[in-house]
C-alpha cells in the first residue's frame, strides 16, 4: 500500500519529467513501485535484474526519455560493469532510487553484508550519493533529480529501513 511519501516521490519523479521508470520487486521499495507503475505519465517496465534495466534505461534515454531505475542495493555488485561501460561512459543521467538493505532497522541479517560496502561502491564509482534516513528527506529529491538530469550523470538516492519506517 503506497504511503504519503511514496506519493511524494512520485511526484518528484513526474515534475522532473522522468518518463521511463524500470524495477525489480522489492518490499521497501513496493509503495513506489505501485504508484510508478499505475501513473499515466511514467512507462514502467518491470525488468529481470538490475543490469537488464541499466540496459532499459539507456534505450529510453536515448529515446529522448528521462529515466529512473528503481532497485535494491543488494544488485549493486551485478550493475557495476554497466554503470561504468554504458551509463558513466556516455554521460547518461540516470537516478537510481535504493532500497539500502541492511542498514540499522533492518530485520534480515543477510542483507547486512552488502550494506558494508555500498556506500563504498559508490564512490569508487564516483557516483553522488544521498542517504535517506527520515522520511522528510525526500524534500530533497526535486533538487536531487535536477541535479542528475543538469550534470548528465547518475545518482543513488539510498533510503533505508529507517526511511520506511520512520513518522517523520
Amino acid at each position: 500500500m503506497a504511503t504519503e511519501t511514496d506519493t511524494r516521490i512520485l511526484q518528484s519523479l513526474i515534475s522532473n519529467r522522468v518518463a521511463f521508470a524500470t524495477s525489480v520487486p522489492c518490499k521497501q521499495l513496493a509503495g513506489v513501485i505501485e504508484l510508478v507503475e499505475d501513473s499515466g505519465d511514467i512507462l514502467h517496465v518491470p525488468c529481470n535484474k538490475e543490469d537488464e534495466g541499466m540496459g532499459l534505461c539507456a534505450g529510453a534515454y536515448m529515446g529522448g526519455m528521462r529515466p529512473c531505475i528503481i532497485m535494491q542495493n543488494t544488485a549493486l555488485g551485478v550493475v557495476i560493469n554497466s554503470l561504468a561501460t554504458l551509463i558513466q561512459f556516455y554521460h547518461f543521467p540516470l537516478p537510481m532510487l535504493i532500497s539500502y538493505r541492511g542498514e540499522v532497522g533492518e530485520k534480515v541479517a543477510c542483507q547486512v553484508e552488502m550494506a558494508l560496502h555500498t556506500k563504498a561502491i559508490l564512490s569508487q564509482l564516483h557516483i553522488p550519493t544521498y542517504h535517506f534516513r527520515h522520511r522528510s528527506d525526500a524534500k530533497d529529491l526535486d533538487d536531487i533529480l535536477g541535479h542528475c538530469f543538469m550534470s548528465n550523470k547518475p545518482v543513488a538516492i539510498l533510503a533505508d529501513a529507517m526511511f520506511w519506517g520512520s513518522a517523520s
